[in-house]
């Protein structure tokens, strides 16, 4: 006797938060979107995301990038010199999510600060400890930058509130170091925090910030500081081939993504609802603070199989199994994928 064919289930996608199509309201705003050569003179469109962007991030100017990637290596090949040291905290994207690119082509020397404060979070001291010595015989290793991560991606999406923020800054300054921020989800930081992004960049020479992950844009990313930065970082991008011609059809995507910060706020509930519900059903879950979910699991390659066979979508991060909720995860997709995991009892 043969048996019915097993009917397929439906995917619950929790890979990334970089996996959203953009809506029919995104694509009408991309249709429509006013455009010029943004490398010959400028792309209006464009011109407008930067400016709204550099006000939220408190910063006088910004630059719209392809990739987060190319908005951090930017920054970093201008606060850099061949050789220099440059701080960021253990497991920070700059230093393994980029394929090396802040030593190869920025020139930079990597250390990594232990999450001494806290996941994703060293210490002051910690800081002032790793820089060294001001002065030195000539074989000695110059430091020059802090290179923070808020919120920090491998630690689980975890942020560094305002107060801690200020402290770091002023160890570096203390030290004669720059700071960069990898801002790449700071707008997840502020909607939980219910703050104005700007309050998180305070005291920094520099931010990145990405629009296609949680806030749903299929491309792109800001970079912003100064001025005087911009200008520099705007040659830069056109030398790691980043001048892009009629961008604004991107940029208006990431217009009407910068309204929906506040939204994140369901993502974040959404990451909650799942760590309690894998809690229940004896995961070793911590409790997320924005939209990442990190599982302590015996076998991280199995897990991810027998997730996959009962269609759920993960990736492993840190030695752990990392779920991320994102604007297309809904509260009854939590509700169903945790259904499927307790039937399935493994």
């Amino acid at each position: 006797m043969t048996s019915a064919p097993t009917t397929a289930l439906s995917a619950i996608d929790l890979r990334s938060d970089t996996i959203t199509t953009p809506d029919e309201e995104m694509r009408a705003a991309m249709a429509s979107a006013e455009v010029g050569d943004n490398v010959i003179d400028s792309d209006p469109t464009i011109v407008a995301l930067e400016r709204r962007a550099a006000d939220l991030l408190g910063m006088e100017s910004a630059l719209w990038t392809p990739s987060g990637v190319m908005a951090n290596l930017i920054a970093l090949s201008l606060h850099l010199q061949r050789g220099d040291r440059f701080l960021a905290p253990r497991d920070a994207h700059v230093l393994i999510n980029e394929l090396g690119s802040a030593a190869w082509l920025a020139g930079g020397m990597p250390h990594a600060l232990e999450h001494d404060a806290g996941p994703g979070r060293p210490t002051p001291a910690t800081v002032r400890a790793a820089v060294g010595p001001a002065d030195g015989p000539y074989y000695a290793l110059r430091t020059t930058l802090l290179s923070l991560e808020n919120t920090h991606n491998a630690a689980g999406g975890t942020i560094t509130p305002p107060d801690e923020h200020a402290q770091l800054v002023a160890a570096a300054r203390a030290s004669g170091l720059g700071v960069h921020l990898d801002g790449a989800r700071l707008w997840n930081a502020a909607a939980e925090l219910d703050l104005p992004p700007a309050a998180l960049t305070v005291g920094v020479d520099s931010v990145s910030a990405c629009l296609s992950k949680g806030l749903g844009a299929p491309v792109g990313s800001v970079v912003a500081g100064t001025e005087e930065f911009v200008e520099r970082a705007r040659r830069m991008r056109q030398m790691l081939g980043g001048g892009v011609r009629q961008g604004g059809v991107l940029a208006a995507a990431g217009l009407l993504a910068l309204d929906r910060i506040a939204e994140l706020r369901n993502d974040h509930a959404n990451a909650r609802t799942l760590a309690a519900g894998l809690r229940e059903r004896g995961w070793d879950v911590a409790e997320p603070q924005t939209n990442i979910v990190l599982a302590a699991v015996p076998d991280v390659a199995w897990t991810l199989e027998n997730l996959q066979a009962l269609g759920i979508r993960a990736l492993p991060m840190a030695g752990k199994v990392r779920f991320v909720l994102h604007r297309e995860v809904t509260a009854d997709d939590v509700d169903e994928a945790l259904r499927r995991i307790e039937e399935d009892g493994r």
